[in-house]
């Protein structure tokens, strides 16, 4: 039987704008499962950046059960999440988000930093970079790199805390087709050989062909009769 490492169970999620309440999640429920590969995909206004944002633990729900990898961290503190957040996730986004002052060894440390790692520090982001295929840049600043090497800096520095789920949003997004495909087969890769969970958000349906289940999400629930 699988292990679920993301249990989500009737997530709210409400914003208050002065006096008007947005509901973005409409009491929300979805398991995935360890060793998945899963896009989340939707229409603008559905709620998946709000899912994504609660599941990434960058927020928190108005109400509702999340449980990550055996921790429930719905109810969690700002400070609590951000120690669940370094340890259990790793984040790969559409613009990098690269420190542009940083070498790439450096960008792929700063979780270990944040995490209070010293010992093997430096040789585990040398690794991560080796796995990505950038063992010859590892000195070089993001300004130095093709747009694809620095998403390859990013999956690298998402990986080095070997966290319970990886979650990708748009990751091919500001890229070419041709090296979006490489930067596709490289996630493929590293779920099928360490057995990552994948969580991509994307609004490209070759995009989530690709993986193994794909959840709609429409008006703030997941879609059980998506077009």
């Amino acid at each position: 039987m699988a292990e679920a490492v993301i249990v989500a169970s009737g997530l709210t999620k409400v914003y208050r704008m002065g006096d008007v309440e947005v509901q973005a999640l409409r009491g929300l429920s979805l398991q995935i499962d360890k060793g998945e590969v899963v896009a989340i995909v939707g229409p603008s206004g559905s709620g998946k950046s709000t899912l994504m944002n609660i599941l990434g633990c960058l927020d928190r729900p108005t109400d509702g059960e999340y449980t990550l990898d055996g921790e429930q961290v719905a109810k969690l503190s700002d400070d609590q999440l951000a120690v669940v957040r370094n340890h259990k996730v790793g984040f790969i986004f559409q613009s990098f988000n690269l420190l542009s002052r940083a070498t790439a060894l450096s960008n792929v440390e700063l979780p270990l930093r944040y995490s209070g790692m010293t010992e093997g520090r430096r040789e585990r982001a040398r690794q991560c970079l080796i796995a990505v295929g950038l063992e010859s840049r590892m000195s070089h600043k993001p300004y130095e790199l093709s747009g694809g090497q620095q998403q390859r800096v990013a999956i690298a520095r998402a990986l080095v805390n070997n966290p319970a789920i990886i979650m990708a949003d748009e990751p091919t997004g500001n890229l070419d087709s041709k090296v979006g495909h490489e930067i596709m087969e490289l996630l493929l890769n590293l779920n099928r050989d360490s057995g990552t969970t994948l969580i991509i958000v994307t609004h490209d349906p070759k995009i989530a062909a690709q993986t193994q289940r794909t959840i709609h999400i429409r008006d703030g629930v997941v879609d059980t009769e998506p077009e």
